[in-house]
């Protein structure tokens, strides 16, 4: 999407990530309460238009997120479902509000109980009746053929995968919103109980449940409310799964790579330039894969874009500083929204105990949506992010 007009990010919110006894509803209140409240709103009738990103709570989440704060009615508010980038979505959404000049003020948010909602062991498929699925490829499986074949291609060891996994969870351990933390070894790691080779289960995010949200305003309106941090909304996309029915190759990630070409071309900014990304890290082979995908480093060089440091803290972009999805878990439609708030607060100092330095001027968020025979994902949603005072 080519923004008509500059858009800025007025304050972030998010909820703790982990098992919640709490209905997403209430979680998505307090995401959204809290970026309200971080932007300078003190009367929530202001909004003009929200959406609400989820994948398995069922109908109209977004009207029973928002009317116990006394929204409904006031203001057209939209459910947006695509899987685990329905988070992400709805702040596009959101953006595309205001760049338009539809609105001054929207928000968009991502909130998801799983815990309450789904049975335990349960796994996550792609669309229900497509063929893939009716054949068990299920998303973990997927990606451990993806693994296998970047191993067989490139030498990459079971131990480089779990090399993730230990750089997320050190980056999550002072960060308050995440689930899990704290030192881990590559051992522990490999050895941890297999799920799908070689993912082992310390290799896959946990099914979280949380919520984050966003509010975007045009310039007039972050001037209005005197918000002295305001972050730029320099390029949004999103995109669908190309299909084709023939070989592809697993190790890339067309739709990835198209909605990256297109965000740098969009945003003047190119891959180099990025100082910190919050990315699908679903699991440990997504985050080596994207590494190429997203052009921070050549084809076929992401594993040593990994062993030489470059994707943490010192290197040349930290990849998931607040932990990724490995570390924080995974709310599926929430999870979009997060990212976003969690580089909101990189990019304004606020992370104290686990703040990359130097404060990253330009940030990317990146999360992909569910997955259909012939596509490598449904949807990618994409978001360039600048520091401008």
């Amino acid at each position: 999407m080519k923004l008509m007009r500059d858009v800025y990010i007025a304050g972030v919110g998010e909820t703790k990530f982990g098992k919640h006894q709490i209905d997403y509803d209430v979680l998505g209140r307090m995401a959204a309460f809290e970026a309200m409240k971080n932007s300078n709103i003190n009367r929530p009738d202001i909004v003009q238009s929200a959406y609400v990103g989820n994948g398995m709570n069922g109908i109209v989440t977004g009207q029973t997120v928002f009317k116990d704060l006394g929204m409904c009615g006031r203001l057209p508010i939209i459910n947006v479902e695509s899987a685990c980038s329905a988070g992400g979505m709805a702040v596009y959404s959101a953006i595309k509000d205001v760049a338009t000049g539809m609105t001054d003020i929207s928000i968009g948010v991502g909130a998801e109980n799983h815990s309450l909602h789904m049975q335990a062991g349960t796994a996550f498929s792609p669309s229900m009746s497509d063929i893939e699925t009716v054949h068990g490829a299920v998303m973990t499986g997927k990606y451990a053929m993806r693994a296998n074949r970047y191993m067989y291609e490139t030498g990459a060891t079971v131990e480089d995968l779990a090399m993730i996994t230990v750089k997320n969870r050190r980056h999550a351990t002072n960060n308050p919103n995440a689930w899990f933390k704290g030192a881990i070894t590559i051992e522990e790691v490999v050895n941890s109980r297999m799920v799908a080779y070689p993912l082992t289960l310390q290799q896959c995010c946990g099914i979280a449940d949380g919520a984050g949200a966003v509010v975007v305003c045009s310039k007039e309106m972050i001037q209005k409310l005197g918000v002295h941090k305001p972050i730029r909304v320099a390029g949004a996309v999103v995109q669908s799964g190309p299909y084709h029915n023939r070989p592809r190759d697993i190790t890339a990630d067309d739709i990835t790579e198209a909605c990256a070409e297109q965000l740098y071309e969009e945003s003047g900014i190119g891959p180099e330039e990025v100082n910190i990304v919050e990315l699908h890290d679903a699991f440990t082979i997504a985050e080596l894969l994207y590494y190429e995908c997203m052009g921070l480093c050549k084809k076929g060089e992401g594993l040593k874009y990994l062993r030489d440091g470059n994707s943490t803290h010192g290197g040349k972009c930290v990849v998931s500083p607040r932990g990724g999805m490995l570390s924080y878990g995974h709310p599926i439609g929430a999870s979009g929204a997060a990212q976003i708030a969690a580089c909101v607060k990189q990019m304004r100092s606020e992370c104290h105990g686990f703040q990359v330095d130097p404060v990253p001027r330009i940030a990317m968020t990146h999360v992909t949506g569910g997955g259909l025979s012939g596509t490598e994902h449904a949807a990618c949603t994409m978001h360039m992010l600048i520091s401008d005072w």
